[in-house]
């Protein structure tokens, strides 16, 4: 048995899908006119310093940072965002990939008039964050991913043993939510046949350009992981000048949900440092 961030006896916090609280009050929130789509956004502390824009992972939407905005916006302006298909944001006719879905968070910085900002990442979000850093360097201030991979190869072949059960609330969770905010809340199908497309190519980031990234950076994951091998969180850390491999112990590829208090340390010794 172990204890979770909020002093409540549970098992293994990596077999544990705790739902996010409700989001605070936005200062503003709305669809921005992006790459033919609208893209949801909302800001939090609006006056705050020094931007941060949260991404979250495949077949989810902003609100899993439900934890991690209350405690981010005491210190900082927080931005965060539906990608493309998911939540509140449209899908648009152009196939899902990752270029795009960075080149959406660029013109979304344009459209929010921030020059500059760091980027929480969480599994794709991290990936998209990795390729801002690479083609944008000017833009991104720091870099944290949670879960990321960077190519093909850190998949594992089989996931790791893990709940059933979770795994099974992940997705009623994931399509009443989207059913519930999306423009679109039958389609639901597409987004997942339009990720598997997407995840059987990509990412597919080369060494070369990883190497290219500037800003401070932590390659953050779970210690039980199901989906990455952790070696391959390694060699990404090695990859990147002067980044840090950060490993938060007793939680899994949903650890900002599973460990938030954990988690959020994690971001703010890069952020604040």
């Amino acid at each position: 048995m172990s204890t979770s961030a909020f002093g409540q006896v549970t098992g293994p916090l990596w077999k544990t899908l705790p739902a996010p609280p409700a989001m605070p009050h936005a200062d503003k929130s709305g669809l921005a006119p992006v790459n033919g789509i609208k893209l949801y956004y909302a800001v939090f502390n609006e006056q705050g310093a020094e931007p941060v824009i949260l991404l979250h992972g495949g077949l989810v939407s902003s609100d899993e940072w439900g934890f991690e905005v209350p405690l981010l916006l005491k210190t900082h302006k927080v931005i965060v965002v539906d990608s493309r298909g998911h939540g509140r944001s449209s899908l648009g006719d152009q196939p899902l990939d990752y270029d795009l879905m960075a080149s959406d968070v660029l013109q979304l910085m344009d459209h929010l008039k921030i020059a500059k900002a760091s980027i929480v990442g969480w599994s794709d979000g991290g990936i998209i964050g990795m390729i801002l850093a690479i083609k944008d360097p000017e833009r991104i201030n720091k870099l944290f991913t949670f879960g990321s991979n960077y190519n093909l190869s850190g998949y594992k072949s089989e996931p790791s043993p893990s709940d059933t059960t979770v795994a099974a609330l992940f997705m009623t969770r994931a399509e009443t939510n989207y059913r519930k905010l999306s423009p679109t809340p039958g389609n639901f199908y597409l987004l997942k046949k339009s990720l598997g497309k997407l995840y059987s190519t990509e990412p597919d980031l080369k060494p070369a350009a990883i190497k290219m990234i500037k800003a401070p950076t932590v390659i953050a994951c779970g210690q039980y992981d199901q989906f990455i091998k952790a070696e391959h969180f390694l060699e990404l850390s090695q990859l990147i000048p002067n980044a840090k491999l950060i490993i938060i112990s007793n939680v899994g590829h949903g650890g900002p949900l599973q460990d938030p208090v954990g988690f959020h340390k994690a971001v703010a010794n890069l952020l604040d440092k």
